[in-house]
């Protein structure tokens, strides 16, 4: 039986905060069960209470505590910055309750922010081709999707927009045609309160943000089956 999400602990952003001071495996293993109690459990707990919320609102996002969490020790392998632990703790619900798909959920409780992204992030080539040749040749089911986000008070996040047409689209001249297709990402955002991330109330405003970006979730959708069939 999932545990019901209460809210991060009061010392889930103080931990971060001093995980990125000390840097040290040592100090982490001393505070790991801080780190358990105020922040990694109830981020397992959230997890599981959307799961259960979307699986009841049809939206075709799942996860779990044991497959959605990120881990908070950094890959470092090839990094020039050697430190061993991020800045926050991250999860993503996705239609197959792995990290793999695209059209997730993704949350993160960080020291400089805490979001939420509905995203389909780096799409595989093929896909973003084909989403970018639904922007041009069905122009109005892409209008009527920034037209809906804009009614949820959502916008297409402009993060690694492209300055130029991709190869193949520059005789596309209407504007936000144009614009749409410069996009690498469609990723819509949602700002979380950091005082707010210690309520149970965080679920609920997941899950009105997550129903709010769900024409972007099905405007991708319908693009990657037919190039899943093909």
């Amino acid at each position: 039986m999932t545990v019901a999400f209460n809210g991060f602990g009061q010392k889930a952003i103080p931990f971060l905060k001093a995980l990125d001071f000390h840097q040290s495996r040592e100090w982490f293993l001393e505070n790991r069960d801080l780190f358990e109690g105020e922040l990694r459990d109830p981020f397992g707990d959230l997890v599981e209470t959307l799961s259960e919320r979307f699986a009841a609102a049809g939206l075709g996002l799942r996860g779990d505590r044991k497959k959605s969490l990120f881990r908070i020790n950094r890959d470092v392998r090839f990094a020039k910055d050697k430190r061993p632990y991020n800045r926050h703790l991250s999860a993503i619900l996705s239609p197959d309750g792995t990290k793999m798909e695209q059209g997730v959920l993704f949350v993160y409780i960080g020291l400089e922010r805490c979001f939420a992204a509905v995203a389909w992030w780096q799409p595989r080539p093929a896909l973003l081709l084909a989403m970018r040749q639904a922007i041009v040749t069905r122009p109005g089911e892409f209008r009527a999707l920034i037209k809906a986000l804009k009614q949820n008070r959502l916008d297409l996040d402009p993060e690694g927009c492209l300055k130029r047409a991709p190869r193949g689209f520059e005789h596309v001249t209407e504007a936000d045609l144009a614009a749409g297709i410069r996009h690498r990402h469609f990723v819509v955002r949602h700002a979380i309160d950091p005082a707010g991330i210690h309520s149970a109330a965080l679920a609920d405003e997941l899950v009105d943000f997550t129903m709010r970006a769900k024409p972007l979730l099905d405007w991708g959708r319908a693009i990657e089956g037919k190039v899943s069939v093909n």
